[in-house]
């Protein structure tokens, strides 16, 4: 394996922390407050390139490679405050754009992939259900066909993206008794009749990717709305998380070097009984795990990323991935917090904000438990009870 990056990536990560730093410096305190989404922001990102980085050239993106990908969202999650704003561009790149390009018709790949690189138009996926959440595939969703359409009938919950999204892949049984073979997806735009989307849902924290409930009654979608074969549903959604889960900790990487150099930069100045408090052991040591947690997540995100760009599988290091640097993303913003104390607790520094936006990453794309099942189930375990 070879993690070493040439000059052309190199370039390419200080070009996008140049525009990260140039560009998107909206003060992200009351946009949490006001849990606003930063569209300005997602339509800077998209004209830089970022939505259209994994996208071949002729459906308006620049084919980068996966490790390429990786650094660029590393630069980003470093230089952008804004976890929010980040979060939502992963969610349209890993759960929309992707599997439309390895799913799609020729024909859906160009009437969406332009405009969501463009950042002409967002868009997301829905599988999450008010009865289901780990256990994804258990939907209460339906899709009747008839006379060559499709009627759906269901509900979606945690929908991140929904308030905004002008078109959501929306997954839904077609055959109840066939269980994982019976599910399918279907490309829903804003707009089509039966079709609604709640208001914005309060959380706790990514208050600036905005998420909502999607409702389906009667929704009546033509066939070729469908992406991929009837039955192929379970494919595309463990195609996408095996992506998301890759590559969403790669913003995270960059917020935890942040961490660090803010720390380390804090233990420096701030004295206590008459010297620096990095002079305290356990100051120190709490800094120094921080980094050790920080360079072992990055080898495993930068070896999803290089097993994808050989074109292997990369499932259960994707998991190990996911669950590793999610669990260390929230005690390096633990200790963060700790390391400054009471400043570190109060609002203007950010830190309070980049643990509350660092709970959800042990829960979004599948639980830490989830993340271990998988992992078990690949070392050739039995099923988890």
């Amino acid at each position: 394996m070879d993690f070493s990056f040439d000059s052309e990536q190199l370039s390419y990560k200080k070009s996008v922390l140049e525009f990260a730093r140039n560009e998107l410096v909206r003060d992200v305190i009351p946009l949490d407050r006001n849990s606003d989404f930063d569209r300005e922001g997602f339509e800077k990102c998209a004209k830089f390139g970022i939505q259209g980085l994994p996208i071949p050239e002729q459906y308006g993106g620049s084919a980068a490679d996966p490790l390429t990908v990786v650094v660029a969202m590393e630069a980003l999650g470093y230089a952008c405050r804004d976890n929010g704003l980040l979060f939502s561009i992963n969610a349209q790149m890993w759960s929309f754009e992707l599997p439309i390009l390895e799913f799609g018709s020729e024909q859906q790949k160009m009437r969406y992939l332009p405009r969501l690189c463009s950042g002409e138009m967002i868009g997301v996926h829905a599988m999450t259900e008010p009865q289901s959440g780990s256990d994804a595939f258990d939907l209460r969703t339906e899709a009747v066909k008839k006379d060559g359409r499709y009627v759906l009938n269901g509900t979606k919950m945690f929908i991140t993206n929904a308030p905004v999204a002008d078109s959501i892949l929306v997954f839904a049984s077609v055959d109840r008794s066939k269980g994982l073979q019976g599910i399918s997806a279907f490309i829903v735009d804003k707009g089509t009749p039966g079709f609604s989307v709640s208001k914005h849902v309060e959380k706790m924290g990514l208050r600036t990717s905005p998420m909502g409930e999607i409702v389906l009654e009667d929704c009546e979608i033509s066939e070729e709305n469908r992406l991929g074969a009837e039955g192929a549903g379970a494919a595309i959604f463990n195609c996408s998380m095996e992506w998301e889960r890759g590559a969403i900790l790669a913003n995270y990487l960059g917020t935890m070097q942040r961490q660090i150099e803010t720390c380390v930069k804090y233990a420096r100045e701030r004295k206590q009984f008459g010297k620096p408090i990095g002079k305290f052991q356990a100051v120190a040591h709490r800094i120094a795990n921080m980094k050790v947690r920080l360079e072992t997540s990055r080898w495993l995100v930068y070896r999803v990323g290089w097993l994808k760009q050989q074109g292997k599988s990369a499932v259960m290091d994707a998991a190990i991935a996911k669950l590793y640097a999610s669990e260390n993303l929230v005690q390096c913003c633990q200790d963060a917090i700790q390391i400054h104390g009471a400043y570190g607790y109060m609002t203007d520094p950010g830190i309070e904000r980049d643990l509350r936006d660092s709970i959800s990453s042990t829960i979004y794309s599948g639980t830490s438990e989830i993340q271990r099942n998988i992992i078990a189930a690949w070392l050739g375990l039995p099923k988890a009870e």
